[in-house]
């Protein structure tokens, strides 16, 4: 993805405050090289954002005529207005090293056996997983393949097919689960019994 970056002459709260009044979104970009101070439109950053790929992916950034290649690092928003208050960018090369969090793709969920036959459902344990990897090897999202798993069977990290050079960082957790099947719950129709006749009692002597 590419968007436009401008540079920002003024810094500081008052500077920023009439950067948002102007429909402007102050940010950093940093790495390889100065930081430089930058804005952005708001409305183009906020759809942007929208993207899951802006998020997770290297982006070409057009800063003063010049492309650098980036990555989004943070950003704030504010606390109940659908504002972008603030954002930073990292350069990115060849070389750099990342560690970003990437989506899961859930696919062929509904072609399972645990599916299709035994009528099971599939709980999504996780949607994000942390990765370490060069920049040229960052994904957009990593595919969780559903299609082959059945009944009483979980996902675990290991079983993910990935590049040799993407690292899953689990924080200690040995091979954490990723998905789970869960099978249908059986409702048992528990008929009542039909209430039992009264006794019929002996007729009182005249």
């Amino acid at each position: 993805m590419k968007f436009v970056a401008f540079e920002r002459q003024l810094q500081g709260t008052g500077a920023s405050r009439r950067l948002r009044t102007a429909g402007k979104v102050p940010g950093i970009v940093y790495g390889a090289g100065d930081a430089k101070t930058i804005e952005l439109d708001h409305n183009a950053l906020f759809h942007a954002m929208k993207k899951e790929a802006f998020h997770s992916s290297v982006l070409e950034m057009e800063l003063a005529g010049q492309t650098e290649k980036v990555v989004l690092r943070d950003y704030q928003m504010h606390a109940f207005k659908p504002l972008v208050l603030h954002v930073d960018f990292q350069r990115v090369d060849e070389t750099t090293r990342l560690k970003k969090k990437v989506p899961l793709h859930f696919v062929n969920e509904a072609e399972s056996p645990a599916v299709k036959t035994d009528k099971c459902t599939i709980s999504h344990v996780v949607t994000v997983l942390e990765i370490e990897c060069l920049a040229a090897k960052l994904p957009e999202f990593l595919t969780v393949d559903l299609g082959n798993v059945v009944q009483g069977q979980s996902i675990h990290v290991n079983d993910l097919k990935l590049d040799p050079s993407i690292k899953v960082l689990t924080h200690g957790k040995p091979n954490p689960v990723i998905a789970t099947v869960v099978a249908p719950v059986v409702e048992e129709i528990v008929v009542a019994a039909a209430p039992a006749a009264p006794a019929k009692g002996k007729g009182k002597k005249k």
